[in-house]
């Protein structure tokens, strides 16, 4: 039986430290430029990915998903081939399982949920350079548990987006934000159905306004209203920042 062109999503985890992102840039080395070349070396043929978001330059992902297809290939041997993909990429990116999808399934597009989580810790930390941002300040974790709570009342979260981005709409439906304290730090969680560029680090800039007493929960509240970019807190540095989960009704 002749081979046809398959679909297949592939898997991944990075630490993207040393990368200008997800997503290819004709000047600077991203993790979607080093996962095709490795596919492609392995495949014997042009291998182009298409990820399940944009990750920014420093920012990480312990689950990352990736669309791409096969000509020609059974698919027992596609699938059989992480180890070997593996063995081509840098250290800093893994592999982890490839999965096969319908032809018409998108792994951007498909995603109904993404989870990120973002590191907090209070103390000079080498173990923590590029994983963890480094706080100085005092934070009122209760405080901003409250704030984080009035994320789940709002769908339009233009404030916390960067501009003349070329998304259709600027409203996602948060169902997940809240802090946990760790014995040297703390730990933000939000979960949505879809995020706006910068749109997590905008958030924790505004939060830790909130913990450290530059603001209150009424006026952060008076920032998500005003859906102005300007109103709300700096972005924080990326790499605190982990995407953590996607989900799709079929995997």
């Amino acid at each position: 039986m002749a081979l046809s062109k398959k679909r297949y999503f592939i898997k991944i985890a990075y630490d993207g430290s040393l990368y200008h992102g997800w997503q290819m840039q004709p000047n600077a080395i991203t993790v979607q430029e080093l996962l095709d070349k490795a596919m492609s070396t392995y495949f014997r043929q042009p291998i182009e990915t298409l990820g399940c978001g944009r990750t920014d330059s420093g920012v990480h992902a312990t689950e990352f998903y990736a669309h791409f297809d096969v000509e020609n290939i059974a698919e027992e041997k596609v699938l059989a081939a992480v180890a070997g993909i593996n063995a081509m990429l840098p250290y800093q990116i893994a592999a982890y399982h490839i999965i096969p999808v319908a032809n018409d399934t998108h792994a951007r597009f498909d995603a109904t949920s993404r989870a990120y989580k973002y590191y907090i810790h209070f103390k000079k930390d080498p173990f923590k350079l590029n994983r963890s941002w480094l706080v100085k300040d005092k934070l009122d974790v209760n405080l901003m548990n409250q704030a984080a709570k009035e994320l789940l009342n709002y769908t339009d979260f233009s404030c916390f987006s960067k501009s003349n981005t070329q998304t259709f709409t600027n409203n996602c439906k948060i169902v997940k934000a809240d802090f946990e304290q760790l014995s040297d730090g703390m730990v933000f969680t939000i979960e949505a159905d879809r995020f706006l560029r910068n749109m997590v680090r905008a958030i924790m800039g505004t939060l830790v306004e909130i913990g450290k007493g530059e603001i209150n929960i009424e006026h952060f509240k008076a920032i998500i209203e005003s859906k102005n970019r300007s109103k709300a807190g700096q972005s924080v540095p990326a790499c605190g920042l982990y995407l953590v989960k996607v989900e799709y009704d079929y995997i």
